[in-house]
């Protein structure tokens, strides 16, 4: 009998590549607090691991390969990541700048939080994973 190792992860090996690349984008809002007219921007976690994970709507048509075109452009310095979202500022700068160094940190930490708990369920797959081909 195979083992499917997509079936043997399930939604972790996506919620943390979504998170992973979630994190780059944070870490690029935070990079960019002084640089005037910059957007804030940030990703639907949701939505974004439901295209990762392969779910779609019924009205969406269905991506079968990677060349295909998309739901639109990405964002400049996004990674190609789909799903991409401008931030609404809660307090937008004279200079049109949209990122609030408290927001994007707090999210950071908690995107961190989650990644760590999406890392800690593959390595317990993985663990059981081990211990079933080994017959313990």
């Amino acid at each position: 009998m195979a083992i499917s190792i997509d079936k043997a992860f399930g939604i972790h090996q996506a919620a943390a590549v979504t998170r992973a690349r979630r994190a780059g984008l944070i870490a690029t809002n935070l990079a960019n607090a002084d640089t005037p007219g910059y957007k804030a921007r940030d990703i639907d976690f949701r939505e974004a691991l439901a295209q990762a994970g392969g779910a779609r709507d019924a009205g969406q048509p269905r991506r079968t390969h990677e060349r295909h075109l998309g739901g639109g452009p990405a964002a400049p310095g996004d990674g190609g990541l789909e799903g991409v979202k401008f931030r609404i500022p809660l307090n937008p700068s004279l200079d049109g700048n949209t990122v609030d160094v408290n927001v994007e940190q707090a999210a950071f930490a908690k995107n961190s939080l989650m990644y760590q708990a999406s890392l800690h369920f593959l390595d317990r797959r993985v663990k059981g994973l081990t211990r079933v081909i080994k017959g313990e």
